[in-house]
């Protein structure tokens, strides 16, 4: 009996130890987060988007910028689903149909941009000297590329009514991505030396 106590006792004592370095583990995860986000344009976007990806960031600059493009492309697919309901919604003017036609052509080619960013972060890892800040220049000339086309797909709506509800949805992406784009210069710097 004393023995089957003693092992249950050290078997609990295993469990609380485990739950406390694993809490403790979290928080160091989300307080990098925070701190990493601090550094961006959108801090509480950054935040809110990156945090639900705590145990597969850890305290990894690189997981943390590859998560990062990952939730922009997310983000810009959904705007562009969005956008494609809203284009076969009957009573949209002429004009209006085009607008959304040209904001979707834009998204897309966001999306195209972001995913070649995420495939080249890939790469970066298996090859090493003067290739990697190469690499880094491929990524960040992309990201930058894909925020130009949704700026450029904002500047495409003109009418009032199209505007206010796409809107919501491509500054959603936007900013998701300047925080990507900002967190991908961050993770880059360690290769400028």
């Amino acid at each position: 009996m004393a023995t089957e106590l003693l092992c249950l006792s050290l078997l609990i004592l295993n469990l609380l130890l485990h739950m406390s370095t694993t809490a403790e583990s979290a928080a160091a995860t989300t307080d990098f987060i925070k701190s990493s986000c601090k550094a961006t344009r959108y801090p509480v976007a950054c935040v809110e988007s990156l945090s639900g990806y705590a145990s597969k960031i850890r305290q990894s600059e690189e997981e943390l910028a590859s998560t990062a493009l990952s939730v922009s492309v997310s983000k810009t697919r959904s705007c562009v689903s969005s956008l494609e309901k809203m284009e076969k919604t009957k009573g949209l003017k002429v004009r209006e149909n085009n607008a959304v036609q040209d904001c979707i052509e834009n998204m897309n080619d966001s999306v195209d941009n972001l995913n070649r960013s995420l495939k080249e972060l890939g790469l970066l890892g298996k090859r090493k000297g003067k290739d990697s800040r190469w690499h880094i220049s491929n990524i960040q000339t992309w990201v930058s590329a894909a925020m130009t086309y949704q700026d450029t797909c904002l500047d495409s709506i003109d009418d009032a009514n199209s505007k206010s509800s796409i809107k919501p949805k491509v500054v959603d992406a936007s900013q998701v991505t300047s925080n990507a784009l900002a967190l991908v210069n961050r993770f880059a710097s360690k290769y400028r030396t």
